[in-house]
């Protein structure tokens, strides 16, 4: 899978798991911050794509310990999923 492929698929999982019924993938930057001033996600919402992570993309997130950096924006996502061993979903 490219890394565009990879970024939509985040995308469209976080738009589905998330319920977030007025975003679409074309309305979410790549750069734009998750939490905060972009989506405005929270704490629950992390949990959510750490889910996402283990069950879609096979990322080990017991590992994860720079966490606000690897949910900072779709990109950091993409980044931290390319990093693991086995990333294929």
């Amino acid at each position: 899978m490219n890394r565009d492929e990879l970024k939509r698929q985040l995308k469209e999982f976080i738009i589905e798991r998330l319920s977030l019924e007025s975003v679409t993938p074309e309305s979410i930057d790549d750069d734009a911050p998750l939490f905060g001033d972009g989506l405005q996600l929270d704490s629950l919402d992390a949990v959510e794509i750490i889910v996402i992570l283990q069950r879609k993309f096979h990322c080990d997130v017991k590992q994860i310990k720079k966490g606000s950096e690897i949910f900072r924006s779709i990109n950091a996502l993409a980044d931290f999923i390319e990093s693991q061993p086995h990333s294929e979903p």
